[in-house]
């Protein structure tokens, strides 16, 4: 059968989430060894979408398949007990065959913190980006408004994006101050390798005031990585939700 689990991870002590060489720590690493112990078999897990190095998730969703019959509990507090202080699954639901964790996916939602104050933080270190430079996020929630639709997005994604396309469709973005954090919301059909954070690092020149709000526009019209600003850091990065179609009746952590 297979089955679908929420899960929530701290990235910061993590080299993203696929599997690479031994010796290197990853999430994908962990989850299958984890599921391994429950199942009682090797196990391969597939997720909605990768993360890079130190990037978070609130709820990343995954699948693999197994013929071990056990209770929906050992899924969840099983797995969790083989599973290290970083990672925690959050539910788990038996799903049909059809039910694929990356391409069932129609809609993925990252979220983008930005600690913008004077000095740095010990408790949000890792878990938000500090910015100490005063940041307007007005004026960056309207620069991030021409984003939204279908464009190419080639100016927004790693030189080194695999991807086979460079289209895609942003839903939903926007950027907003509580108290000294500034959360950039941002959700698209699918994204490109470290699309997010391209788009951010835009964002915060222009919340800075070092390029005019047009320059996200002008960026996007480019084209071309090379013209297209600094990456911002992982640390505030999050992989926030998936949503599936209804007939897979995927839980969620809401």
């Amino acid at each position: 059968m297979r089955i679908a689990l929420g899960i929530e991870y701290n990235g910061s002590s993590f080299h993203g989430w696929q599997m690479q060489q031994p010796g290197i720590r990853s999430v994908q690493l962990v989850v299958e060894q984890a599921i391994a112990k429950v199942a009682d078999h090797a196990v391969r897990v597939h997720c909605a979408g990768r993360t890079d190095t130190g990037v978070h998730a609130l709820e990343q969703v995954i699948h693999f398949d197994t013929q071990a019959q056990r209770p929906q509990r050992a899924w969840t507090q099983g797995v969790n007990v083989n599973l290290p202080d970083d990672v925690s699954v959050l539910w788990s639901t038996q799903v049909p065959e059809e039910f694929h964790a990356r391409f069932s996916a129609e809609r993925r939602c990252y979220r983008y913190l930005i600690l913008n104050r004077s000095m740095r933080s010990a408790l949000q270190h890792g878990r938000a980006t500090w910015i100490h430079h005063p940041l307007d996020a007005e004026v960056m929630h309207t620069a991030a408004q021409v984003l939204t639709g279908t464009h190419d997005f080639s100016s927004y994604r790693a030189l080194g994006c695999q991807a086979k396309s460079p289209v895609r469709t942003l839903h939903h973005i926007s950027v907003r101050r509580r108290g000294e954090i500034l959360e950039l919301g941002i959700e698209a059909n699918a994204f490109l390798h470290h699309m997010v954070r391209n788009i951010a690092g835009v964002l915060i020149t222009i919340g800075k005031g070092e390029a005019g709000g047009s320059w996200a526009k002008h960026v996007l019209e480019l084209r071309d990585r090379r013209l297209g600003g600094v990456t911002a850091p992982p640390d505030g990065l999050y992989f926030e939700k998936v949503t599936y179609p209804e007939k897979f009746e995927i839980p969620g952590r809401l």
